[in-house]
């Protein structure tokens, strides 16, 4: 419109005087209305279609905190149900986009429910039309494993509940707890049983709330039923929770929170609220008018009811591409003096992460989406539910009960570090996570920024005594977070840490987060955004881009074959004269009581990792033009392939990120073998420190990043030998396994010594640093626990998918029996309707034959 404006006003070309407005002025028309319309500027209104508008109203339903929720509601059923016969189309676009939305954004499914209710009014066929679409969804992703699909079509149909007949989705989530005791039964260590009863317990709400007052004393005693049935799995613990716990404090240390089971904790929230009335105070009903809606609520109140499709719920039942774990409720924001989240005991904690959880994962495509609705998250649920946005976190203990002391930004906050805090592993990869609260964080800084401050103080308090692989991941995100923040910190908290040993956990995560920051940025710039007592940590030689050369010092050994080396490789000399300076080191080694291929091998990788040390391309070229040499003196000795690694890390001692990546990809050229990776980092990298390595976090990355590229090995050769045309050689596989578990097995063997304190090298220190012995212990037992659940889900891995490969041949072979049932049946109702027809047919034939003949005759009379 201003650009409108602008072009109607004086002076200039397309301006009052003349030009080009006075030309077009010759093609109007003077009637009076056009020359009013022309004179006011108005631009010509284009209505979109119905189905467009409906559209674009539903996917941004709820997302406006200034239009009343019943009036939006309203609005699009009304514009829904009053085309609904000008355009067919939009009948069935509109079902398809609810039960993606219902999927896609979460947040929005009582609102959804709450649209299909009013259509219903009027058009109660669309209610027809969406069960029995959501029926076969719910079907088709029960054959497939596909259970958070499952979970979010049922809590969509659960919120319609009211509009349903007879006992509607409690028949199904009967059902559903038959199948989760038969798993249960068959073993106690089965996880789809425990999924299936979490998903009849996160549905069970929504399908309580979707009634009257009249009908959810109907549905109590249902209710009551379910919950005593579900108590029988829900109250036992699972074996494998042991393994997912992200807290373990030393006897007589304080457990920052009693870790519990969500499934657990779930029923007993439930069973609280059954107390209650089930009033569900945290969850939105839309679909309940004002008092002055007289009308639509006497609409809503007679509404045609409507069957349920029957759902038909497979006998055998798959994992799914996702593996499923028992699942513990954790918090960032514990111990505080007043509560900004939903504490455990209230049902709103697990409703609320529950649906915020399903929206991270879901949209993991658009990080912008999430963050945006992670942010307007108190508008998806009902008022007062939270305090009002941006509230300071101080200013909560003016806010007098009965109302909400809970902030938006800290629930937010929480369920994303509840994702980056997965154990064994988060859905999507860690970056995704870090990037939904950065991206949060530039969408409301003043509110984000505070919770988060929070959050990186309760976890670096705890640190000591979190699961290892959590404590890394922390560090690995607040370095990120910090680099897209231009590094700001307030670093003089905890600058008392800094005088600690280097195998205190506070201070291995400063020194850790400091170097991870290098690797992001540069040490200059690093260095200017610490206080002084930090500056320590920041040697000289972190400054300099490349490592100094060894041999440009003639005082170290073999420094002139070494510099004969580096100028050879520099212009790209024939493997003979290589070759001659070889023999050369090889002599003199041996003349020197050394190891002759271990010496040459040392000065060779040495002089290859300084040619290329201008980039990481130059140094994967240089090992390109030079691997079959690398190979080979590999091939040669364990020796010599420890003493590859050696030397790779003496040289990028100061940027040992560069470092990682090289071994990364001797690995992958095979140079390298996983084993000598772990050897090196756990026996003489350790052995050579006392077992101060052990708190070095890049030790830890080489370690686990190693882990994960073999695992990730042997799970491709297992998926691909499942698939029926794939063909994976058997031998292979089996010798892949086999590989893996001698792994797992030499870092038992290395970690068990270190947690148990009988190392050789802790031995020989004896009683002189009782203090530093046992950090080291702690250090070893905290390695041993995160890779004894590495080698455990591996193992589970391995059984599950031959398990799997079974069941899911079941699943098809008894999908194909009821196919093939309602196949015949659907045949056998078109033929009856056929001969109905036919008869209907037929008697209107022999009625205007009839009246035909008796007109004949009555001609005949008439005549």
């Amino acid at each position: 419109m201003a650009d409108y404006d602008r072009r109607g006003g004086g002076g200039g070309r397309g301006g009052g005087g003349g030009g080009y407005n006075n030309k077009k002025r010759r093609y109007r028309d003077d009637n009076d209305d056009d020359h009013h319309y022309r004179g006011n500027n108005s631009r010509r209104r284009y209505d979109a279609p119905p189905h467009v508008r409906i559209r674009k109203q539903l996917i941004a339903i709820a997302e406006n905190p200034m239009i009343e929720r019943h009036d939006e509601i309203s609005q699009i059923a009304n514009l829904f149900t009053d085309n609904w016969e000008d355009d067919v189309l939009l009948r069935g676009n509109f079902v398809d986009l609810v039960l993606q939305l219902c999927v896609e954004q979460p947040l929005k499914t009582p609102f959804l429910a709450g649209v299909l209710m009013v259509a219903n009014t009027n058009r109660p066929e669309v209610v027809d039309m969406l069960l029995e679409k959501a029926a076969r969804l719910i079907e088709e992703k029960l054959r497939e494993g596909e259970w958070r699909d499952v979970k979010l079509y049922l809590k969509l149909v659960g919120s319609l509940q009211g509009v349903i007949e007879g006992e509607g989705v409690f028949g199904v989530l009967g059902e559903l707890f038959e199948r989760a005791v038969g798993l249960q039964t068959a073993s106690s260590e089965d996880t789809i049983g425990t999924e299936i009863v979490k998903i009849i317990l996160l549905t069970l709400p929504y399908v309580m709330a979707a009634g009257s007052p009249e009908q959810q004393q109907q549905w109590q005693q249902k209710a009551a039923d379910l919950l005593e049935n579900t108590a029988i799995i829900a109250s036992e613990p699972h074996p494998l929770q042991a393994v997912i716990e992200p807290y373990h404090p030393e006897p007589g240390e304080e457990n920052p929170t009693q870790s519990q089971s969500l499934i657990s904790l779930l029923q007993a929230q439930l069973q609280i609220e059954a107390t209650q009335g089930w009033a569900l105070s945290c969850l939105p009903r839309p679909w309940q008018f004002p008092v002055s809606e007289v009308e639509i609520a006497s609409k809503l109140a007679s509404a045609k009811k409507h069957v349920l499709p029957a759902i038909n719920i497979p006998k055998t039942v798959v994992t799914g591409p996702r593996p499923l774990f028992p699942e513990v409720h954790i918090s960032v924001y514990g111990q505080q003096e007043v509560e900004s989240v939903p504490p455990p005991t209230s049902l709103a904690s697990s409703l609320i992460r529950d649906a915020l959880l399903d929206t991270i994962n879901v949209l993991h495509f658009n990080r912008n989406a999430t963050a945006r609705q992670l942010i307007e998250v108190d508008c998806y649920f009902a008022p007062r539910t939270f305090a009002l946005r941006g509230t300071p976190f101080d200013r909560l203990r003016d806010i007098e009960k009965p109302k909400s002391t809970w902030k938006p930004e800290d629930v937010a906050v929480d369920a994303v570090f509840t994702q980056l805090f997965l154990l064994p592993n988060p859905e999507h990869k860690l970056v995704y996570y870090h990037s939904v609260l950065t991206e949060a964080c530039k969408l409301a800084p003043a509110a984000i920024a505070p919770s988060l401050g929070r959050a990186i103080r309760y976890l670096y308090r705890n640190a000591p005594r979190m699961d290892l692989e959590l404590s890394y991941r922390f560090m690995d995100w607040f370095s990120h977070h910090l680099s897209n923040f231009g590094f700001t910190w307030k670093w003089t908290e905890w600058v008392d840490d800094v005088e600690l040993s280097g195998l205190h956990p506070r201070k291995a995560f400063i020194v850790g987060a400091i170097d991870k920051e290098i690797r992001l940025s540069f040490a200059q710039r690093i260095k200017n955004t610490l206080p002084e007592p930090y500056q320590g940590l920041i040697g000289p030689e972190k400054e300099k881009d490349v490592p100094d050369f060894k041999f440009a010092n003639d005082d170290t050994p073999f420094a002139a074959e070494g510099r004969e080396i580096t100028a050879l490789l520099k212009r790209k000399a024939p493997d003979e004269e290589i070759d001659a300076v070889i023999q050369r080191i090889q002599s003199q080694a041996i003349d020197r009581d050394l190891d002759a291929l271990v010496a040459s091998t040392d000065v060779f990788v040495t002089c290859v990792l300084y040619v290329g040390s201008k980039s990481l391309s130059h140094v994967l070229a240089a090992i390109e033009r030079t691997k079959d040499r690398l190979s080979d003196a590999g091939a040669a000795s364990d020796a010599a392939r420890t003493q590859i690694i050696e030397a790779v890390m003496a040289y990028w001692s100061v940027h040992p990120g560069v470092a990682l990546s090289i071994v990364e990809k001797l690995l992958n050229y095979s140079i390298l073998t996983p084993l000598t990776v772990i050897n090196w980092a756990l026996n003489d990298r350790a052995g050579k420190t006392r077992g101060e390595a052990l708190a070095l976090a890049h030790i830890y990355e080489l370690v686990f990043n190693t882990v994960i590229k073999v695992t990730g090995r042997v799970r491709q050769l297992v998926i691909k030998s499942s698939q029926p045309d794939e063909m994976v050689d058997d031998e292979t596989k089996d010798a892949e396994v086999k590989n893996m578990r001698e792994l797992f097995r030499a870092i038992e063997d290395s970690l068990g010594a270190w947690a148990q304190g009988t190392k050789d090298e802790m031995l020989e220190q004896g009683g002189e640093d009782e203090s530093q012995n046992g950090l080291v212990k702690r250090w070893g037992t905290r390695w041993l626990r995160v890779f004894k659940r590495r080698q455990a889900i591996e193992e589970a891995f391995l059984v599950e998918a031959v398990r799997e490969k079974g069941r899911r041949e079941e699943v098809r072979k008894e999908w194909e029996v009821v196919e093939r049932q309602r196949a015949e049946e659907k045949a056998a109702k078109d033929e009856e309707e056929k001969k109905k027809k036919e008869e209907e047919n037929g008697v209107e034939n022999g009625e205007v034959k009839k009246q035909n003949g008796n007109g004949g005759d009555d001609a005949d009379i008439v005549e």
